[in-house]
């Protein structure tokens, strides 16, 4: 399990390469600021996604991390 450090900068790093460093500090901003329920977000977060394909990008992804 990485650190919190090493999660919060690998976290940032994927923001700011996915929508640029101002609309990525402008997403954290929102976060800190509004209301936010993560359980109820986090449960409506993949309801469109497939369950085979759910799976499989979870395997995809633990098998990226064992190098």
């Amino acid at each position: 399990m990485r650190s919190n450090t090493v999660l919060r900068d690998d976290g940032m790093r994927i923001l700011a390469e996915q929508l640029g460093l101002v609309e990525a500090e402008r997403f954290i901003a929102l976060l800190r600021r509004e209301p936010f329920d993560y359980t109820q977000w986090r449960q409506g977060l993949y309801k469109d996604v497939p369950l085979d394909t759910f799976l499989q990008d979870a395997q995809n992804y633990r098998d990226s991390m064992s190098g």
